[in-house]
């Protein structure tokens, strides 16, 4: 949960920006980065030790000359 406050940090500086700015289009564009963040934070940070091969290696494979 504490890897959320950095998108709930833009979403702050978004509405603030959008109210004290009068700038919708600034604004949104922060909100839609808070959203990417976030997914990005909730769905794919949990998945970054589970790498590996994805595929079996070829102990026979050669390199073909050019």
């Amino acid at each position: 949960m504490k890897m959320l406050l950095f998108p709930l940090l833009i979403v702050v500086v978004g509405v603030i920006y959008g109210l004290v700015g009068n700038d919708l289009a600034g604004a949104t564009m922060l909100l839609v980065f808070a959203g990417a963040s976030t997914f990005f934070l909730w769905v794919l940070v949990p998945t970054f030790e589970h790498e590996g091969n994805t595929a079996p290696i070829d102990e026979d494979f050669t390199f073909p000359e050019d």
